[in-house]
């Protein structure tokens, strides 16, 4: 049976209470607060970024800088609000200055992130920067393939580029824009591959080629 939306959120609640007092990695040692994520237990889509900065590290929210207000922007370039999506991180919490996360960071963050995906089941995820594409696009680049929208089961993962490295080239802000200006068309789609999966009962399976 379906959990209802109260059941996910409940679940989504858990594993951030998980998140909150993890000690998987080094980070722990160096946070303020743990960034689990926020958004809708039944969004139809999420949107996953490399890791907290230090805004996100003192307020324990996601993308609440200049990257957050900047993403703002884009979700209304697409029609959508931030109150419509989940956002959140492969890494729950900030790395020392800012640097990369590491694999074993990655690593040890990786479960709740599939929980979390487990449970929101969105029709749409968008990985933003190189290190959250990597889970579905692992060796590819991001310069090659962002907004290029790829089946795997009943989902589409949508590559785009980071907010904060848009802001620092006009190219690819405008870049990043015209990528989210497609987010509906996207959207669309992937609720029809679900309606049709739905349909027709079939379970769903990995298909790696692009959509």
């Amino acid at each position: 049976m379906t959990a209802t939306v109260e059941e996910r959120a409940a679940a989504l609640a858990q594993i951030a209470d998980e998140i909150r007092v993890c000690m998987q990695c080094e980070l722990h040692k160096t946070r303020t607060e743990s960034v689990p994520g926020e958004g809708p237990a039944d969004a139809r889509v999420m949107l996953i970024g490399e890791a907290p900065g230090w805004n996100e590290d003192q307020q324990g929210r996601p993308f609440v800088g200049a990257a957050g207000k900047f993403l703002d922007e884009l979700l209304g370039i697409a029609g959508l609000a931030r109150g419509d999506v989940f956002i959140t991180n492969i890494v729950k919490s900030r790395p020392p200055g800012n640097r990369d996360p590491l694999p074993d960071e990655i690593a040890a963050c990786r479960p709740f992130l599939e929980r979390q995906i487990a449970v929101i089941d969105p029709d749409v995820i968008v990985t933003l920067g190189r290190f959250s594409m990597a889970r579905w696009f692992p060796g590819e680049r991001i310069s090659r393939i962002h907004g290029q929208p790829k089946r795997v089961g009943q989902r589409l993962i949508v590559p785009m580029y980071h907010p904060a490295a848009a802001l620092h080239q006009q190219a690819l802000k405008t870049t990043i824009q015209e990528d989210f200006s497609r987010l509906p068309k996207i959207l669309g789609e992937a609720e029809a591959v679900r309606r049709s999966a739905e349909a027709s009962d079939e379970p769903p399976a990995e298909q790696m080629g692009l959509f």
